[in-house]
Parts: C-alpha cells; sequence; structure tokens
C-alpha cells in the first residue's frame, strides 16, 4: 500500500473507532440502567437463583459441583480480581511505563484503575444489595453485592491494559492476542465469583458492564489526550 493510501486508511481508522466506541458506551450505560432497574424490581432474582443452585450438589448445597481441585482452581481465578492482585498489576504497568518514558501513559493507567474503584465503591453503596444466603460462601466478602466489584475491577484493569499494550503493537495477532487475554482474566473472574456463592449472576453481569463502561471512558479519554499531544503515541 502506498504512502498516501496508508494514511488515508488510518485517517478512517482514526474517524471510525471514536464512533464505535460511543456506541459501545451508550450501549453499556443503557444494559446497565436496564439490569439495574430489573435487580431493583425483583426481576431478576428466579434467574439468579436457578443459575446458583446449578452450580451446587443438589444433596449438598454447601458443595459447590466439581471435584476439589476445581474449587482450588477457581478461587485462584478470583484471586485475579482482587484490589490488592489487581494494585500490584497497576502498580508494576506504571512503574514499567515509567521507566520506558511514558510518564503520561502511566499516570493514565494508575487514574483508570483508582477511578474505577472509587466508581465500584459508590455503586455498592448506593444499591446495596445483599450477598446471596442461597449457598454457602467460597469466599470471605464484607461489602454489599451489586455489582460486582471483583468482576467491574478485573473489567477496568485487564480491558484498560489490553487495550494499552495492543496500541504498542505493530501486529494485528499481537493486537487480538493482548485484547483476548483480557477478555478471557476477565470472564473468568466474574465467572469463579457466581461459583463461589458470594454473587448472583446479575451482580457480575452488572460489574462486567459498568466496568466496560469506565474502560471504554478511559479508552476515549486516550484518544483525545493522543490527538492533543498529551499523552504518547503507541506504535501504528
Amino acid at each position: 500500500m502506498s504512502a498516501p493510501a496508508l494514511a488515508r486508511a488510518r485517517r478512517r481508522r482514526a474517524e471510525v473507532v471514536p464512533l464505535l466506541l460511543l456506541v459501545l458506551l451508550a450501549g453499556g450505560i443503557w444494559g446497565f440502567a436496564s439490569l439495574a432497574d430489573e435487580v431493583s424490581e425483583g426481576g431478576t432474582h428466579l434467574l439468579d437463583e436457578r443459575v446458583l443452585l446449578a452450580l451446587r450438589n443438589p444433596a449438598d448445597r454447601a458443595e459447590p459441583w466439581g471435584p476439589r481441585w476445581l474449587q482450588e482452581t477457581v478461587r485462584d481465578f478470583t484471586a485475579l480480581g482482587g484490589v490488592g492482585v489487581l494494585s500490584l498489576i497497576t502498580l508494576a504497568v506504571s512503574v514499567f511505563l515509567l521507566l520506558d518514558g511514558k510518564r503520561r501513559a502511566a499516570g493514565l493507567v494508575v487514574v483508570a484503575v483508582g477511578g474505577g474503584l472509587v466508581l465500584a465503591t459508590l455503586l455498592k453503596h448506593g444499591f446495596g444489595r445483599p450477598r446471596p444466603e442461597l449457598v454457602p460462601h467460597g469466599s470471605y466478602v464484607y461489602t454489599s453485592s451489586f455489582p460486582s466489584g471483583h468482576a467491574m475491577l478485573s473489567a477496568v484493569t485487564y480491558l484498560t491494559l489490553g487495550a494499552l499494550l495492543a496500541r504498542l503493537q505493530p501486529r494485528r495477532e499481537l493486537k487480538a492476542f493482548l485484547l483476548g487475554v483480557a477478555i478471557v482474566l476477565t470472564f473468568l473472574v466474574g465467572v469463579s465469583r457466581v461459583y463461589l456463592g458470594v454473587h448472583w449472576p446479575t451482580d457480575v453481569l452488572a460489574g462486567w458492564t459498568a466496568g466496560g463502561v469506565w474502560a471504554i471512558l478511559c479508552w476515549l479519554a486516550a484518544l483525545t489526550l493522543q490527538r492533543r499531544g498529551e499523552i504518547e503515541r503507541g506504535k501504528p
């Protein structure tokens, strides 16, 4: 492809990507509001119970479905969405970006993850949904249930970092791989919360949605700052 044609293709992509992100942002906000309304009215309670019980031994609700090694593996997955683990990952990536001379990108990562934590806390206090009591909890919990903080924060952290690292890669295969890893990690953390009985399925769905919305906002902010030259650009 000639240089002018390549430049035109990049301009088109620069125009299309923000538009797609805005469409996803609007859809995510609508989806979260609709789900929150249904949860508040109790319209999802029967489905939540059925899914939660489907993951338990019918003869003993205290026993999750599957062998003991699976239960231990799921606890490992749920730790990937804990505040401690995500804080360490955020710190490591931020220090790496600082050492690489990308201090503004490092600041964006800290603001994105820190802001997501504040938003998750505010949403939990605002809705105040009780934790499931239908089955014993497989993990210690001390906050309200809606939305799932693990699901939301893992979406915020992994999707934001995945998108940031993908922008630093020139090959599409590597970009797709990084984003795919981010999505899989977010999925595993959310499913683990339901499996352990500490969240209703709709809590996790709401956490994914809210986390995705926040990540999109951060991506849009990064694109805007890059165009203004206020944040370092990745490789094309």
